[in-house]
């Protein structure tokens, strides 16, 4: 058996059995050994896709043969124990990033993500949490939905693998197409659902963004327990660790459940904490030791991430949530920001769920563009955006209806979600930040005369590279009068112009010509509203 795939590409083996198993999910694991062009083993374990069928997915960035064997947990099965084969990697020719440049890791300083050939990654997600439900219909309103958040510049998109939030376990508002993930005592999964799955996930790959996948909602570690949820790990990891993904163990991985004592009462909230926690960290290690592909790993929180885990150096990314009340949540977003980017060990941070635009009808697209700017300016290495409608995918048709606590967040469909001027304007963002190496940039408030501050959360924020470029945030109404610019380096010639955060226009400020002192004005844009401030250094 030979197969031939270019690099950083998924291969797909099948196995069938003759032999019958009456539960195969559970009696039988089957993996494949490679052997890498540089010598190294790879040890990739199969799914079930049911009947008695295997598979085993494949990809690598080395180029050259790679021969593999199959172990099988019954050895007596000649179908599946034993069997060999060798696959060519070839050269990737396309335009693809995630296929020319590889998966991610972390960088070697900690502070943003790069592909493993080391091309920087510029972090801009999107807030899909139940896009897998057939409320998102495949293929034409999934493939409408990926092309706008690609055309506007997004690059990851996070979403949860069937096990969702905000529901009861196994509602049928969780189902896709081919029904639910688990059966209902969680003894098997369900193999057609994943198929379902695929569909989505190879589609986002092959649109250039990178799937953060959450394994389940953190309440379903303690309702199915922690072996049905290693399990869905395992699968998990088999059926797309081959892909270009980042794993995020759990959502909100430490919260009780809505209806639990444990959600009301503190003494039993804290118990509960402190038992979850160590049941994530040992699930945590057991995928990071079982990943084949070395994906990077993250969780998303409460609040901190880092704080989910006894042992946060499992974490390849530090994931915030920084609340969901508009103006009252800015203050903090950006005191966590600056909180998480300074502790050691270091590690890359995002803001993974801020404000959605549209929740409780507040957050519309100014409270975008802060969150966006501050959190970059602040040391983030990018930024996950989210739209009240499309997290919980609200149809026309079928709107996501009340939560476990009654109430509804809201009947705001996807399709009129997606339009929010939002996601466009912190598209827009990243596009400027691209002009420059925004991966060596770091926050200086010493550069203006008035910074981010506590009470004072209403003034600039500013980051860049010294000798090179300045790139300042002004929030409305902070830009009356302009924008003192400090510490002007001698010797270096700067232009500034205004760029309008709104709609991408440019207004040309010239020379910047500063003092004695080596301070310079800004002076007043010619629109009220928020402005980013450029200083680059003329080539």
């Amino acid at each position: 058996m030979c197969e031939v795939i270019s690099q950083n590409d998924v291969l797909e083996l099948a196995f069938s059995s003759a032999k019958s198993y009456q539960d195969p999910f559970n009696e039988i694991q089957l993996k494949a050994i490679f052997i890498e062009p540089d010598g190294k083993e790879k040890v990739v374990s199969a799914f079930w896709s049911g009947d008695q069928v295997w598979k085993i997915r494949y990809s690598s960035a080395q180029r050259g043969q790679h021969p593999f064997r199959t172990v099988c947990s019954d050895i007596n099965n000649e179908d599946l124990h034993g069997q060999e084969g060798r696959i060519e990697v070839s050269r990737y020719e396309g335009s693809n990033r995630l296929l020319e440049h590889g998966g991610l890791q972390s960088s070697a300083n900690k502070s943003f993500l790069e592909h493993v050939d080391g091309t920087p990654f510029f972090w801009l997600a999107d807030t899909w949490w139940m896009c897998l439900t057939k409320r998102l219909v495949w293929p034409d309103d999934f493939k409408l939905l990926t092309k706008d958040r690609v055309d506007k510049g997004f690059t990851v998109i996070q979403l949860v693998a069937g096990l969702f939030p905000d529901m009861d376990p196994l509602d049928d508002r969780g189902a896709n197409e081919a029904g639910l993930v688990w059966n209902d005592d969680f003894s098997c999964i369900n193999p057609a659902y994943f198929d379902k799955v695929d569909e989505k996930i190879i589609w986002l790959v092959q649109s250039g963004l990178v799937p953060c996948i959450v394994g389940c909602w953190g309440y379903y570690l303690e309702h199915a327990g922690e072996e049905v949820i290693r399990k869905h790990w395992d699968y998990l990891l088999a059926r797309y660790g081959a892909y270009p993904v980042i794993w995020c163990m759990a959502g909100e991985a430490l919260m009780p459940f809505y209806k639990s004592e444990a959600f009301s009462d503190p003494e039993k909230k804290q118990e509960y904490i402190n038992q979850m926690r160590g049941q994530w960290t040992k699930l945590t290690r057991h995928v990071k030791q079982s990943d084949a592909f070395r994906r990077p790993i993250t969780i998303h929180p409460t609040d901190f991430g880092h704080d989910m885990l006894d042992d946060s150096t499992l974490l390849d990314l530090d994931m915030l949530q920084t609340g969901h009340s508009s103006y009252l949540s800015l203050e903090q977003t950006v005191k966590m920001i600056e909180q998480s980017v300074v502790r050691e060990p270091r590690t890359p941070v995002i803001n993974s769920e801020a404000c959605y635009e549209g929740l409780g009808g507040t957050s519309y697209q100014d409270i975008q563009r802060f969150l966006f700017w501050s959190c970059i300016l602040s040391g983030a290495c990018g930024h996950t955006y989210g739209a009240n409608g499309i997290w919980q995918v609200n149809s026309k048709e079928q709107p996501y209806g009340k939560s476990p606590t009654g109430v509804a967040w809201g009947n705001t469909s996807w399709e009129e979600a997606y339009q929010f001027p939002g996601s466009a304007q912190i598209g827009l963002g990243k596009r400027l930040l691209e002009r420059y190496r925004w991966w060596e940039f770091s926050a200086h408030p010493e550069w203006i005369d008035q910074h981010f501050a506590e009470r004072s959360y209403l003034r600039p924020f500013v980051a860049g590279i010294p000798d090179h470029v300045r790139v300042i945030f002004s929030p409305f109404p902070a830009a009356w009068g302009g924008i003192l610019v400090k510490g002007i380096e001698e010797n270096v010639n700067y232009r500034a112009y205004y760029y309008d955060p709104l709609n991408g226009d440019e207004y040309n400020l010239g020379k910047v010509i500063p003092n004695k002192a080596g301070n310079w004005r800004s002076g007043t844009a010619t629109i009220v509203q928020d402005w980013v401030l450029v200083l680059e250094r003329e080539k």
